[in-house]
């Protein structure tokens, strides 16, 4: 169950990272247009300026669809892998399902995060809607900071500005 339940999310995380490229490559080509359009009937300075201001989004707009192209890319070298299964008594590490509970202001709340090399941040769901998880990868302040626990470990991760307790409850 838990190979199927990795994999459904796998692929929610790479058709997501496909919505942002598209998405990305549609912007970019859209400010790239509105940019040349604007240059070439530029007659104040003010036009020049919005010209440079449209050049500088398509350019963010191609860095954007290039990240998640690196992104995706990562996640596919991964996905070809076998997926362990993590057992309780196993370090977290990539490829591992998290269920977590975190301090929160109005009281403890569990949370499932993924392991992954790519997706940071990115919230997937499960196979028919069931469950979700949010993507965290080493490189992420969570995930450095996850790494290597166990389950009942306890870790301070600075959120938001916030220190809060995160304590690992399962591992799968």
């Amino acid at each position: 169950m838990s190979e199927a339940r990795k994999r459904a999310f796998l692929e929610a995380l790479e058709a997501r990272l496909r919505e942002t490229i598209a998405g990305a490559h549609r912007a970019e080509a859209t400010a790239g247009s509105a940019a040349a359009e604007i240059q070439g009937e530029a007659r104040r300075r003010e036009d020049a300026k919005e010209a440079v201001v449209q050049a500088r989004l398509s350019v963010a707009h191609r860095q954007r669809r290039e990240r998640a192209v690196r992104e995706l890319e990562a996640l596919r070298d991964f996905a070809k892998r076998k997926l362990r299964a993590f057992s309780r008594g196993d370090a977290v590490a990539l490829g591992a399902l998290v269920d977590v509970e975190v301090e929160a202001e109005d009281g403890p709340e569990e949370r499932s995060l993924f392991l992954l090399p790519a997706g940071a941040g990115i919230e997937v769901t499960g196979p028919g809607g069931d469950g979700f998880a949010t993507v965290a990868t080493p490189a992420s302040p969570i995930g450095r900071a996850l790494l290597g626990t166990r389950v009942g470990d306890t870790v301070e991760i600075v959120v938001a500005g916030r220190d809060a307790e995160w304590t690992v409850l399962d591992l799968s």
